[in-house]
């Protein structure tokens, strides 16, 4: 896309991925800092407690982003029904995790974890707040405000927790940390310019509610997605079996995050915007453009991650069964982040229920395998993991295609193509460079650095499409 609309999108993802930088930087800089003063069962409970929240952030602003940026409504005055809705539903649920926090703790095998969930819990209504704010900026495009919000609240955050766990603060550094983010973000909104303030309007209330009945079941099975997991593992195995695949995790949910979530933060408001001015037929292209944008850079990221996966015992020698887990998870990261780039085009074109559907079909899957194989240990949660989200890649593919939203086969065979040459490319430079200078934090470095260039140089050779890609985006600065 060359008009107007195209150049703020290209815009609005470079602001969006550099909030993530920062956002998300902080947040690993937090995980490397646990791991060297967590133990496994410390870091299990601490993942645990996250993961509970997760979900009741995800229930209690169900939908928020989507529905603001769709709605033909005045935006303020519908944000602040919509802030009513999701400040309240975070309030019940706080107050519903802070009564269950003995049994949910006991049943998921970590008792000691009750005070933590009750401290969590506060941070609910703060941050269906902060989300309300957020979507009036994913509306206009405007990802520039979000730095102060986002980023600034997640460093803030980081900073405490960092600050408190090398002060001996253990877990509780962690949740405390959790809820100074929660609390900066709306007011960092706030002095970013996006006000919103608590309303009411019956007819607001039924369309948000109308789109949340089917996209906000959606969401909790999505966050159930990302969640499941720990849950099993910290039923089945225990919370330092937990500790050693949430390092993992953690590590390989970060191309997912920096990436795959800021161009899909940008595809559905574009994707809004295409539909609202009648120019529907786009999608496919713009469903094109993403996914290449998202495979090549996650691709890279991950095959970075898979091949030095090993260097994960640079945080203590404890965390040497980790390093199986993160190759494996890198491909489970890079099947999800094609998935989240083709959801927002699904969801976008209005197609609310296939993306339910699509979700719950994944949880199934992946619930099914996990019940009988949870139980042979992390390894194995992470194959399941990888197989699960592979088989619903082509799923929604084929879905895509059904609705006149996917582009062409060729395309789509050109991009695994030029990734997966790439990338074998990447691991062969890998075994290449690896030896002693290399064993080292700043080795590992300077050697992913050199691993990024390689993968990049080879796919800007076999992917002239790339290169077609970057030009266009060299007109956003001009």
């Amino acid at each position: 896309m060359t008009d107007l609309l195209g150049v703020r999108a290209a815009r609005g993802s470079l602001w969006l991925l550099g909030v993530n930088v920062v956002s998300k930087g902080s947040q690993m800089a937090v995980t490397l800092v646990l791991a060297a003063f967590l133990t496994e069962g410390d870091l299990g409970t601490v993942s645990l407690v996250v993961s509970l929240v997760n979900i009741g952030q995800v229930i209690q602003s169900m939908g928020v982003y989507d529905v603001i940026s769709r709605t033909d409504r005045d935006p303020r005055r519908f944000a602040g029904t919509v802030l009513t809705l999701s400040v309240s539903a975070g309030l019940v649920l706080a107050a519903a995790l802070v009564l269950a926090a003995d049994v949910v703790a006991e049943l998921f095998g970590t008792p000691g974890a009750a005070p933590l969930v009750r401290l969590a819990a506060v941070t609910l209504p703060f941050s269906a707040a902060g989300g309300v704010l957020m979507g009036l900026m994913h509306r206009d495009l405007d990802f520039r405000r979000r730095m102060l919000p986002d980023a600034g609240s997640a460093v803030l955050g980081a900073a405490v927790t960092v600050v408190l766990a090398a002060h001996g603060d253990g877990p509780r550094a962690l949740v405390i940390g959790l809820l100074c983010t929660a609390i900066a973000q709306p007011v960092l909104g706030a002095l970013a310019g996006v006000r919103c303030r608590p309303g009411w309007d019956s007819g607001a209330a039924r369309e948000a509610l109308r789109w949340i009945a089917v996209v906000g079941p959606a969401a909790i099975v999505a966050v159930l997605l990302v969640t499941v997991d720990y849950l099993a593992i910290g039923h089945v195995l225990g919370a330092d079996a937990l500790g050693v695949y949430s390092l993992a995790y953690r590590i390989a949910w970060v191309p997912y995050i920096l990436v795959a979530v800021v161009l899909g933060g940008v595809a559905f408001p574009l994707c809004a915007a295409l539909i609202r001015s009648g120019r529907r037929a786009e999608l496919p292209a713009v469903a094109c453009r993403f996914t290449r944008a998202t495979l090549a850079v996650t691709g890279g990221l991950f095959v970075v991650a898979a091949v030095l996966a090993d260097r994960v015992v640079l945080l203590g020698d404890r965390w040497a069964p980790a390093a199986g887990v993160l190759a494996l998870l890198c491909g489970y990261g890079l099947a999800i982040s094609v998935l989240q780039t083709w959801h927002q085009v699904i969801k976008a074109a209005g197609h609310a229920r296939l993306y339910l559907g699509l979700q719950a079909a994944h949880l199934v899957v992946l619930v099914s395998l996990l019940v009988p194989g949870t139980r042979f240990g992390v390894t194995a949660v992470a194959l399941i993991q990888v197989g699960a989200a592979w088989l619903l890649v082509g799923g929604t593919w084929w879905a895509m295609v059904r609705r006149g939203l996917a582009f062409r086969p060729a395309e789509l065979a050109r991009m695994a193509l030029g990734v997966g040459l790439a990338g074998a490319v990447c691991a062969a430079a890998g075994m290449a460079l690896d030896g002693g200078w290399t064993e080292s934090v700043a080795g590992t470095l300077v050697e992913g650095l050199v691993l990024l260039v390689v993968y990049g140089g080879v796919l800007l050779l076999v992917d002239r499409d790339i290169v077609r890609q970057l030009r266009g985006l060299r007109a956003v600065g001009r």
